[in-house]
């Protein structure tokens, strides 16, 4: 016996109560979010055309994609994407899922780096999406990005096209295949998650690379290493800028001054939490 149709509304809302099963998310905003993916238009066409019936395919899919979506994967791996900066990018399974509070480094690169011919060099890129936004909002700047993971590098890559932005990349462990020069801003959102914490375990952090998010015991065997390194290889008035776990502030704070920054600041994200340090090169004398 086949399936009664339904009507984009009523998918809407039989999505949305599925969907309140899963503690602490939006789940009417996830649930158009699979709904948009299963009949491939825009989240505006859903409330546009309500009364439009699926058909047993769309239907079919929406069920399969709430279904994962039930089982813990995360909403962007379904679909394959991910807004960030108010651009639409590809992500998968071997990238990070971009984040709102990343946003905060992309301001303050901004912000702080002048708005003419910048070299900047972003580190662990993943998805692209911190590379993607500066390059949008300052098209003089000169970018080169690295990845360790051929398969991540690709997607940013895609990301890079889609948007027509001409933007280098390195298959590289942080600056180990980059060019000999000296750069204005060193940017990346580095793996910063303690390789036990429990977190790792549950909800979307579960479905993303590992190499990703975790950091050594104490989460910060990355950003040591790039803290180390990067004073040789940023101009003089350079900035390295590099984003944290919300309780890293200080000891980042300190591996900054260990290695010879300056102007070291932490800033805090939209919830008060530490979430970047930046530091400019102690100026020889």
């Amino acid at each position: 016996m086949s399936k009664p149709v339904l009507t984009v509304r009523q998918a809407q809302k039989s999505g949305t109560q599925k969907l309140s099963a899963i503690s602490g998310i939006d789940n009417a905003l996830e649930s158009a979010v699979l709904l948009a993916h299963a009949v491939q238009k825009d989240r505006s066409w859903l409330y546009a055309w309500p009364e439009s019936d699926l058909s047993s395919k769309q239907q079919l899919h929406f069920e399969k994609y709430l279904q994962r979506r039930l089982d813990g994967e995360p909403v962007s791996y379904i679909t394959g994407y991910r807004e960030f900066w108010g651009l639409d990018l590809r992500v998968s399974t071997e990238t990070l899922i971009p984040r709102p509070e990343t946003e905060l480094l992309v301001e303050t690169a901004l912000s702080k780096v002048d708005e003419k011919a910048a070299k900047v060099l972003e580190l662990g890129t993943g998805t692209g999406a911190i590379s993607v936004a500066l390059s949008a909002e300052r098209p003089a700047w000169k970018i080169l990005v690295t990845e360790t993971d051929a398969s991540a590098l690709a997607i940013a890559r895609e990301n890079f096209k889609k948007y027509n932005l001409r933007i280098d990349t390195a298959l590289s462990n942080w600056f180990e295949n980059t060019p000999d020069e000296k750069f204005d801003l060193i940017i990346s959102n580095p793996p910063y998650i303690e390789s036990d914490d429990p977190h790792l375990q549950q909800g979307d952090l579960r479905f993303e690379p590992l190499a990703a998010l975790a950091s050594g015991k104490d989460g910060l065997d990355a950003i040591r290493e790039i803290t180390q390194q990067a004073a040789n290889h940023l101009s003089k008035q350079g900035w390295l800028m590099l984003e944290h776990g919300y309780n890293q502030g200080k000891a980042v704070f300190t591996l900054f001054q260990r290695s010879g920054f300056s102007s070291i600041e932490t800033l805090n994200d939209l919830s008060g939490n530490d979430r970047i340090t930046i530091g400019q090169p102690c100026k020889k004398p």
